[in-house]
């Protein structure tokens, strides 16, 4: 036998570190409602970090701001906005300051929503739990989206995030109000995205689960254990898993998607 060694049986190359995609928005303008809070503060993080200028928009205005410093903080192009978007004279202002940035808007996410503190079934929903779900969740995504379309026709481009809900596609119990609105959002999304596709303007819906937010039910309630019980995952999502979603629908990766309903549910919907 040769003193040389013989080679040995061929081993596949060692798989290489996945690099991450960064400046998936870079040079974008983005505007997020109701990001104070939740899923909201969680989109609008996602795309500072993916460098959007982020203008976050919020009737909360000490998180907003505190919100908007910490993104800035860590490298990124922040900017709070006091906006309440059941007035549209706020909303034209908040159009006004974000796209005198550069002229432009290219991502609106309107994720702002009234919840109430009680909801109620058709027989007993109060006229005010109506006209608020209506005012800030149907008619401030409205509002927004009418403030941000002649930009995105005149750029001939844009995105359009709205969030919905699970019962934007199913029902839920004792929200006759809630439920009507966000299935309301799925209609509206579907009439921008056919009107505006001409113009390369996108629109789209995240139809979101059971999220962990501050608003959630308390772990082990009825609620909570109903919840769980609702999804093939067997558990709470959190708002990052939303916010990554939106990331894909505002960032060029989705270029031929529009019109879409696309839950980050659990498996909610799909039951």
């Amino acid at each position: 036998m040769s003193g040389r060694l013989q080679p040995g049986p061929r081993r596949a190359p060692a798989a290489q570190p996945a690099k991450f995609t960064m400046n998936r928005l870079k040079y974008k303008v983005a505007i997020v409602t109701g990001a104070s809070h939740g899923i909201g503060r969680a989109i609008a993080q996602l795309y500072a970090e993916e460098g959007a200028a982020v203008f976050l928009c919020s009737l909360d205005v000490p998180e907003g701001e505190a919100a908007a410093a910490e993104f800035r903080g860590r490298g990124g192009d922040a900017t709070f906005l006091p906006c309440d978007v059941s007035e549209p004279d706020q909303i034209k202002q908040a159009i006004r300051a974000a796209s005198a940035r550069n002229g432009r808007i290219d991502v609106l996410c309107n994720n702002a929503a009234y919840i109430a503190s009680a909801w109620h079934a058709s027989g007993d929903a109060p006229d005010e739990e109506w006209e608020r779900c209506f005012r800030v969740s149907l008619m401030g995504t409205q509002w927004f989206t009418q403030g941000a379309l002649p930009f995105m026709v005149q750029q001939k481009s844009g995105s359009i995030i709205n969030i919905g809900s699970v019962q934007s596609l199913v029902g839920g119990r004792n929200s006759a109000a809630y439920t009507s609105i966000k299935t309301a959002i799925v209609g509206l999304t579907r009439s921008v995205a056919y009107d505006y596709g001409p113009h390369n303007v996108r629109c789209n819906v995240i139809c979101a689960g059971a999220i962990r937010t501050r608003i959630s039910p308390a772990p082990g309630s009825e609620l909570h254990q109903r919840q769980l019980s609702k999804t093939f995952l067997g558990r709470i999502g959190e708002p990052r898993e939303v916010a990554h979603a939106a990331l894909y629908l505002a960032s060029d990766e989705s270029s031929y998607v529009t019109g879409a309903v696309l839950p980050v549910d659990g498996g909610w919907t799909a039951m």
